[in-house]
């Protein structure tokens, strides 16, 4: 099953990665794809390559296949409730809001409307995304299309809903965690002797070397640390000052924290 329409509500930063990825990679024509957002100047790029835009929400699901949801949390709910009319039973609804339940968008949109939640990531833009998928409503055959879909952007699997916030910060929140070890990593290249660009450089197409390799052969991140630490050697000594400072734990601290904030994204969308 592929979508022959679809709509993506919300041309923010995420929308039109997704509208500009889905047409990089040929999964639809740009015709055969609308994007909305109140100010359509703001959309002239993928008005350029032939996308729909419109600033219209209930005409703009109309006779779509698929409704890809990416606004702001404060908004899904009047928005769901602005589009609820239009929709019917074989369209199906996937959100990207980080925050946002499977229950909360049936409570809107009503119990037979087939929901999703995906949660991909700012590389997207890339079409590297790790996009976490989500729904207690959806037929095989319509999640094997939102995986299809989001497989086009990167990588994605299906998970239980349970585990979303936990996806939606190792995934989502993950990348800035990333970036943050490639800024300090480039630092420390330009303590040694690097100019900052190239430092950059090298730190950054270290960290995609090493996921590549994670990637590629399916081994545990420390089987391919053991390949580089040898006795006495540098790299097992600079792992074990970064151990005695605190790397790994306040990592995973972070992660937790980060996890605990989602609380305050949802209790938002309850008092809407």
């Amino acid at each position: 099953m592929k979508p022959e329409k679809i709509t993506i509500i919300g041309g923010g930063n995420l929308g039109q990665a997704i509208a500009e990825g889905l047409i990089a990679s040929n999964y639809i024509k740009a015709e055969h794809l609308t994007v909305t957002r109140r100010n359509v100047k703001l959309l002239k790029k993928l008005s350029d390559l032939g996308v729909q835009v419109s600033n219209n929400n209930l005409q703009a699901v109309e006779g779509a296949d698929l409704i890809v949801l990416a606004i702001k949390p404060f908004q899904i709910k009047s928005i769901m409730e602005e589009i609820k009319p239009q929709l019917k039973g074989n369209q199906v609804v996937t959100s990207v809001v980080t925050g946002v339940s499977l229950n909360d968008m049936s409570e809107v949109l009503g119990e037979e409307q087939p929901v999703f939640r995906s949660m991909p990531n700012t590389a997207i833009a890339i079409r590297e995304s790790m996009t976490c998928i989500a729904t207690d409503n959806g037929t095989d055959e319509q999640k094997n299309m939102i995986v299809d879909l989001f497989s086009q952007l990167g990588e994605a699997i299906i998970i239980d809903e349970s585990l979303m916030a936990a996806a939606t910060v190792l995934g989502a929140c993950g990348i800035a965690y990333a970036m943050r070890f490639i800024r300090a990593a480039s630092q420390g290249g330009i303590e040694i002797g690097f100019g900052a660009q190239v430092s950059q450089l090298i730190a950054a197409q270290t960290v995609k070397g090493a996921a590549s390799l994670l990637m590629e052969t399916g081994n545990h991140p420390e089987h391919e640390i053991d390949k580089v630490t040898t006795p006495k050697g540098c790299t097992i000594a600079g792992l074990n000052e970064m151990e005695h400072q605190g790397f790994s734990s306040s990592l995973i601290k972070g992660v937790k924290t980060s996890f605990k904030a989602i609380d305050v994204i949802k209790d938002d969308f309850d008092r809407k």
